[in-house]
């Protein structure tokens, strides 16, 4: 999230910033579960009632850190496509942009296990909530970075038999086996073919036949 800065301490009229580093700190440490806007408080050197001036709760201030999350989880793909190497062929760089972008969001998972679980953390809404004008996966950017990448491999000639959501899920699913599923205990080598394998058949489905 733009705006955000590392310390512990703040400086007078930022509480509010320095309330979501400590919160953003709390989440990679453990988790959603962690985010509690008295331990925040707390780190920073503040009362628990200077914190509710700024946030009506816990709920708000982890709707904060899962939007930060969900930001760097967005740029973290961003970087991963960045350093994909190019290719004359434009099917050949559309799959390898999308390959990319999948790498770097099971990445993302696998170094930041924190943010990540906090990027997809179910917050209770407050009050009486508008409903959304798009539906919920629209809007988190790393779900449009990959339904792009897939638009972009259909335009050069693929086929979109992976939707948006597969590719998503396909992704998803491998991030939570090797977080918190059986294939958390596979070595680094392993777990590194198991991850190439599965992005391979989300490639692959976008091919034509």
């Amino acid at each position: 999230m733009a705006g955000i800065s590392g310390g512990k301490n703040y400086h007078h009229g930022d509480l509010r910033n320095a309330l979501v580093c400590a919160a953003v700190d709390l989440a990679t440490e453990g988790g959603p579960e962690r985010v509690v806007l008295r331990e925040a408080a707390r780190r920073v050197g503040v009362s628990p009632t200077a914190a509710y001036r700024h946030f009506d709760g816990r709920g708000e201030l982890l709707r904060t850190v899962r939007a930060h999350a969900r930001t760097r989880l967005a740029d973290a793909m961003e970087r991963a496509a960045a350093r994909e190497p190019g290719a004359d062929d434009p099917v050949l760089a559309a799959e390898r942009r999308l390959g990319a972008l999948c790498r770097g969001y099971v990445g993302f998972a696998v170094e930041h296990p924190g943010l990540y679980r906090a990027a997809f953390q179910t917050v209770r809404p407050t009050g009486n909530p508008v409903p959304a004008a798009r539906p919920p996966e629209t809007e988190i950017r790393a779900f449009a970075l990959l339904a792009e990448a897939l638009e972009a491999v259909g335009r050069t000639g693929g086929r979109r038999c992976a939707t948006g959501a597969a590719a998503w899920s396909a992704v998803h699913g491998l991030s939570l086996l090797l977080l918190e599923g059986p294939l958390r205990r596979l070595p680094a080598q392993r777990r590194d073919d198991v991850v190439a394998a599965t992005l391979a058949m989300v490639v692959a489905g976008t091919r034509a036949r």
